[in-house]
């Protein structure tokens, strides 16, 4: 889905029957350049897009100045500077991102997605390098439902993969409409739909909408970061969530770098 070989980020927006590519060069350190290709290429606004995906303009001080009172955080932001919060190009992308990912480790989810795609999208070759567009939700709402389970997925998420599919398709889950929504008016209007509930709702709110005023409570995986990053077993989230509002999602892009960083997987 998306590359990145050290110089140029690349993935795949729009139809995945005609897709348009995306990529990105860091060309200054306060410069993107932007380049879209492809027969729908001229309906996307590269700026737009880039401020989207990639969350290239989002001022980021009231998190900074919030993490500089917690110490372990202040190391890891500092380290991490520059870090921006990306979104997912599409509300449709982002839920089953958000579903795929509920109650699992973030590698297997990530194994269980890459395989869903891998089996119901055709991939494209640009550059040397094999990209597969996100299947539209028409494509998962056909899929069988045993293929999709021996894929890794449980019988929940398949039912609410197809159920938020369904909603996206009849129009009752608009992007449009919902993105005009206060951060709580949208989480109501999330959770309203089968296969929603409040995590899923506030990893939508972030990852999809970018609103950074929302941190996805009773996640497991952020519990165990929060603990190990902190050093403090029985450290308690919300003091933390409270001296970063009104960004407090950032905390949840944060405790991922630092936990990819522990383990060697990254370094920041």
């Amino acid at each position: 889905m998306d590359v990145f070989d050290g110089t140029a980020y690349r993935r795949l927006l729009g139809d995945p029957q005609a897709p348009t590519l995306l990529t990105a060069h860091q060309v200054a350190p306060d410069a993107i350049a932007v380049q879209l290709d492809g027969p729908a290429a001229g309906d996307i606004d590269p700026a737009v897009i880039a401020r989207r995906s990639l969350g290239a303009e989002a001022d980021l001080s009231a998190f900074y100045a919030g993490a500089a009172s917690v110490p372990w955080l202040n190391a890891i932001a500092t380290a991490a500077r520059g870090v921006k919060p990306p979104r997912y190009p599409s509300l449709w992308e982002t839920a089953c991102n958000a579903i795929v990912y509920q109650q699992v480790s973030i590698h297997a989810a990530g194994a269980i997605l890459r395989r869903v795609i891998e089996r119901h999208s055709t991939p494209v070759e640009t550059g040397g390098v094999r990209l597969f567009p996100f299947p539209a939700p028409r494509t998962l709402l056909d899929a069988d439902p045993a293929e999709l389970r021996a894929l890794g997925l449980s019988v929940n998420k398949v039912n609410a993969l197809k159920a938020v599919g369904a909603a996206i398709e009849s129009g009752d889950l608009d992007e449009t409409a919902l993105e005009s929504l206060s951060t709580r008016a949208l989480s109501e209007a999330l959770v309203a739909h089968k296969g929603i509930g409040p995590w899923t709702a506030a990893i939508i709110a972030l990852r999809g909408f970018g609103r950074l005023d929302v941190f996805p409570m009773n996640d497991s995986g952020a519990t165990a970061g929060l603990r190990k990053l902190s050093g403090d077993p029985a450290i308690e989230a919300e003091p933390i969530i409270d001296a970063l509002r009104p960004q407090q999602g950032m905390l949840y892009y944060h405790l991922l770098l630092g936990r990819l960083n522990a383990t060697g997987e990254i370094s920041i």
